[in-house]
C-alpha cells in the first residue's frame, strides 16, 4: 500500500465525517465536505486531461479551495506548484515556465497577474477562484465545483512528487524543491511525536505557498485537528480568532509576533488557552520572546527548511527562556550535526555549517541535478546555514544562508535583486545587502555604480523595479558609489559593503 496524502483525507472523512476540518472567514467545512471538494478536484483534472505527474500552479491567498487542491491533486497524482503571490508577473512567469505548468489556478486578486503572463506560459487551462472570471479563464465553481464528488482511484504516492516549492536561488533564479507524499507523511509523524499534545485547533496566518503553513496540513488531517486559516494576516483578527475559535496552537514568523505586540489588546490579552506557539523562518529576537513570556505565553522557536519539508529542530517549552535564542535540539526523526568548512566535526559552541538528515528530505531540485548534488551529499542536506551547537545538543543559528536577507519572513537572495538591477541601462555594477528594518526585520539596500556619463536618482530606480520585482524585494534604500569591492575571482565582498554602508 502506497502512502498518498490524499488518502489521509479520505480516511479521516470516513472516520470523522462530521468533525470540523477547515475554517476560512465565514466558510466552515467538515472533513467529509473537504474530502468531497478534493474529490471534485481529482475528477475534474482527469476530465480536463491533466495526467499524473503534470504540474498545476496555484496563485492565491489562503482560500478554502487551496486545501481542496492540495488533497485533490494528491489523489490524482498531479503535482501542485504553490506560487508566492507577492512575486511580480515576470517572476511568476518564470516559475510557471520552469515547472511546465499545465494549468494555472488563481485567486480574484491575481487576475491581473494571470492576464499579464498568460501568453508567456505553457498553461492552456486557466481557472479563477471567483464568481465572474475574465473571458479567457474558467470559473472554479463551474469547472471544478460541478465535477463528481465520488471517491476517485488514488494514483501515485510514496516517493512521487506532491508539491514543488520554489525557493530563492543564490544564482538569482529560484529553485524548485520537489517534496514527496512520503516526505509530507513523515513530517506529519515527526511533528506529532516531537511536539506531543498541541490540542486540536490550529490557527495559521502564514500563506500556503510557504512550507511553514503547508507542512502542518497533513498532520492536522492525520490526527483530526481543525485548521483555521486567515486569508491574509491581520493582527486584530488573529487575536479575535484565538478566542472565538478556541485555538490551541498556531504557527508564526517573528514579524507576526511583532505586529501582534503592537495591537492595543496585546497588553490585556489572555494567552492561557495556547498550548504551543511555533515561530520559524527567521531567528526570533530574544526581547520578543521575553515580551510574550511576560504575558504568559511561551514562544518555541523552530528551525526548518523547505528542502526538508519543514521541521529540523525545535526548542522545548521548558527551555524557551533558559536557552532563549536557541532553536533547540533536532526533531525526533532528524539528525543534525555542525561541521567545519572541510566537513569535519567540531567542538561544542564552535561555529560551523549545519548538516541534517531526516525521513522527509526533498527529492531534489526540479530540473537542477547539479544544485541537488551540491546540496544533498551522502544523505545529508548541506544547509549553508552557520550555527553553533552547545554541549546539550541545542542549536543556535548564527548566520543565514550566505548573504540571505529575511524580510517579513520571506527569503530574499541579493543575487536575484542584483540580476534585476543590472538590467537597468544606466547601471554598471551593483551590490545588495540587508539592513535592519523596524517593521519587517530586514530590508533591501542597493549599492549602485553608474555607467560613465549616466545619471539616475534613487527614486527613479525604485520605480523602475516595481513591476520587475516583488514589493518586498524592491530596494528600500539606494546608495551610489564609485566601486563595488570584489575578490580576484569577481565575487562581491559583502562583508566590506556591510561595514561601509550598513
Amino acid at each position: 500500500m502506497k502512502i498518498n496524502i490524499g488518502y489521509l483525507l479520505y480516511k479521516r472523512a470516513m472516520l470523522s465525517p462530521k468533525l470540523e476540518a477547515l475554517v476560512v472567514g465565514d466558510v466552515r467545512r467538515s472533513f467529509r465536505e473537504l474530502n468531497d471538494g478534493a474529490n471534485r478536484v481529482a475528477n475534474a483534472m482527469r476530465e480536463m486531461g491533466i495526467k499524473p505527474g503534470d504540474r498545476v500552479a496555484v496563485l492565491a491567498l489562503n482560500e478554502p479551495e487551496y486545501l481542496e487542491l492540495f488533497f485533490g491533486l494528491a489523489k490524482s497524482g498531479v503535482v501542485m506548484v504553490p506560487i508566492n503571490h507577492r512575486l511580480a508577473p515576470p517572476e511568476v512567469a518564470y516559475i510557471a515556465n520552469n515547472c511546465g505548468a499545465e494549468a494555472l489556478i488563481f485567486g480574484k486578486e491575481f487576475a491581473p497577474v494571470a492576464e499579464a503572463i498568460r501568453a508567456q506560459i505553457p498553461a492552456k487551462t486557466l481557472i479563477g477562484i471567483m464568481d465572474s472570471p475574465p473571458a479567457w479563464a474558467g470559473a472554479y465553481k463551474t469547472v471544478i465545483g460541478t465535477a463528481s464528488a465520488d471517491e476517485p482511484e488514488h494514483v501515485g504516492g510514496d516517493d512521487d512528487t506532491l508539491t514543488i516549492l520554489y525557493t530563492s536561488g543564490t544564482t538569482g533564479r529560484p529553485k524548485g524543491a520537489e517534496l514527496t507524499h512520503m516526505g509530507y507523511y513523515h513530517t506529519s509523524v515527526n511533528l506529532k511525536v516531537t511536539l506531543g499534545d498541541v490540542g486540536n485547533r490550529m490557527l495559521m496566518p502564514l500563506p500556503l505557498f510557504h512550507i511553514g503553513a503547508l507542512a502542518p496540513v497533513p498532520m492536522c488531517v492525520h490526527f483530526g485537528s481543525a485548521m483555521i486559516f486567515q486569508r491574509a494576516f491581520e493582527p486584530a483578527e488573529f487575536l479575535k480568532l484565538i478566542q472565538t475559535e478556541n485555538i490551541s496552537w498556531f504557527g508564526s514568523v517573528p514579524q507576526v509576533l511583532m505586529f501582534l505586540r503592537s495591537v492595543p489588546q496585546f497588553e490585556t490579552f489572555d494567552w492561557s488557552t495556547i498550548k504551543l506557539a511555533l515561530v520559524y523562518a527567521a531567528p526570533v529576537p530574544v526581547p520578543l520572546i521575553e515580551a510574550f513570556a511576560e504575558k504568559g505565553m511561551g514562544v518555541r522557536q523552530l528551525y526548518g527548511l523547505t528542502e526538508c519539508t519543514g521541521p529540523a529542530s525545535v526548542i522545548d517549552a521548558e527551555w524557551a527562556i533558559k536557552k532563549a535564542g536557541s532553536c533547540g535540539p533536532p526533531f525526533f526523526h532528524t539528525d543534525i550535526r555542525v561541521v567545519d568548512f572541510e566537513g569535519k566535526p567540531i567542538a561544542p559552541d564552535e561555529p560551523g555549517e549545519v548538516l541534517m538528515r531526516t525521513t522527509h528530505l526533498m527529492k531534489g531540485y526540479y530540473k537542477n541535478p547539479e544544485a541537488t548534488a551540491q546540496t544533498i551529499i551522502d544523505g545529508w542536506l548541506h544547509t549553508g546555514d552557520i550555527a553553533r551547537m552547545d554541549a546539550d545538543g541545542f542549536l543556535y543559528i548564527l548566520d543565514r544562508k550566505k548573504d540571505l536577507i529575511i524580510s517579513g519572513g520571506e527569503n530574499i537572495y541579493p543575487a536575484e535583486v542584483e540580476e534585476c538591477l543590472l538590467g537597468h541601462p544606466a547601471i554598471a555594477d551593483v551590490g545588495v545587502i540587508g539592513v535592519a528594518d523596524e517593521k519587517w526585520g530586514e530590508a533591501v539596500k542597493a549599492i549602485v555604480v553608474l555607467k560613465q556619463g549616466e545619471s539616475l536618482t534613487a527614486e527613479a530606480l525604485v520605480d523602475w523595479c516595481r513591476d520587475k520585482l516583488a514589493r518586498y524585494k524592491t530596494p528600500r534604500k539606494v546608495i551610489f558609489t564609485d566601486q563595488i569591492p570584489r575578490t580576484p575571482t569577481g565575487k562581491i565582498l559583502k562583508r566590506l559593503l556591510r561595514e561601509k554602508f550598513n
